[in-house]
């Protein structure tokens, strides 16, 4: 990449860093893997939230936290494209643009995070506690809203010490980076924190499900159990990596070589985590089976207007039309000779 300038860190114990080859890497793969996020994300949520709309009844407190988390897999997929051009080109948005990106970024990503909590904890309460009005009591429809709330409030520490910083001081690229030097505290840790909170509370509540599920023995009543188990599975493992690396550089070695190996892990993580966001669709067409149904009447419905709008089959029906009338004259006139 031509654009891409070596860069030494003189922050190392005894040695120069050259980072050349990891920012190469970085600027190739990055933005073609989020390239295809983003698409599968738009294509995928799109349909959901238009099967939901359809189909679906929106009185459902399942089907609000599935609505809610499209919406939030579609803000966080917003930010992508941003993040691309910044891997090829740097940030060439200032500081209002970095600031107002990250902050619908991370609003997208805890918005994610408690919905997942949501449904997680809705599923405990309609197998584990039967016999209560968690899914029809009117009471949790402010819950959603509720959850919107705190997940903006969560990303304001980044829409406050985002900031867009060079990369060197005789440097002219720029980075859209928290700055480390106006906060009280590091963003990245709170961000450790909703994961690890997220993770215990989805980890009780998975348990007594399963638990509740095993005593039962039945299948039918825990196809959502299902979905929403897999949905969660996918999500720790597409970001448990990405906390424990963003963790790791967070405490500033001072070592090129493993500095530079968690750079690796950096890129490799966010590549996989930033992928959730077009993974959910999937799980709901494969394990759901009401959304399986409702998108082969979609797919069926937009092949018949296309076969109908095709010019060979209008030719077709024409000529089947025009040999009928023929039929049909000729019959006409030899039951009624002249």
């Amino acid at each position: 990449m031509e654009n891409v300038t070596v860069v030494y860190n003189y922050e190392y114990e005894d040695e120069l860093c050259n980072k050349t080859t990891l920012i190469n890497v970085g600027s190739i793969a990055i933005p073609v893997v989020f390239s295809f996020v983003v698409l599968l994300s738009l294509v995928g949520n799109g349909l959901v939230l238009v099967i939901l709309a359809r189909y679906e009844n929106l009185r459902s407190l399942t089907n609000i936290f599935i609505l809610n988390l499209a919406l939030s897999d579609l803000i966080f997929t917003l930010g992508l494209p941003f993040w691309s051009s910044y891997y090829l080109w740097g940030w060439t948005l200032g500081t209002e643009g970095c600031k107002g990106v990250s902050f619908v970024f991370y609003v997208g990503f805890y918005s994610s995070i408690f919905f997942l909590m949501l449904m997680t904890f809705q599923r405990y309460v309609a197998v584990v506690h039967p016999l209560s009005d968690w899914e029809t009591g009117q009471r949790f429809a402010a819950i959603p809203i509720l959850a919107w709330v705190v997940s903006i409030a969560a990303a304001v520490p980044v829409l406050l010490f985002s900031e867009n910083l060079k990369a060197q001081e005789d440097s002219t690229d720029f980075h859209c980076e928290f700055n480390p030097d106006t906060a009280k505290f590091d963003t990245r840790h709170q961000q450790n924190i909703f994961f690890v909170v997220a993770f215990l509370i989805m980890g009780f509540c998975y348990i007594r499900i399963l638990l509740a599920v095993f005593k039962r023995r039945t299948r039918k009543k825990h196809r959502t159990v299902r979905l929403i188990f897999c949905i969660v599975a996918v999500f720790f493992v597409g970001w448990a990596p990405y906390n424990i690396v963003i963790f790791l550089k967070s405490i500033n070695t001072k070592h090129c070589e493993v500095s530079t190996r968690l750079d690796y892990a950096y890129y490799v993580s966010k590549m996989l985590a930033f992928s959730h966001c077009c993974l959910n669709p999937v799980f709901y067409v494969f394990i759901g089976v009401k959304f399986r149904n409702h998108l082969k009447g979609i797919l069926q419905k937009i092949f018949r207007r296309q076969s109908n709008m095709d010019p060979r089959s209008r030719i077709t029906s024409v000529q089947s039309q025009g040999s009928m009338y023929s039929e049909n004259t000729e019959n006409c006139g030899r039951k009624f000779p002249r």
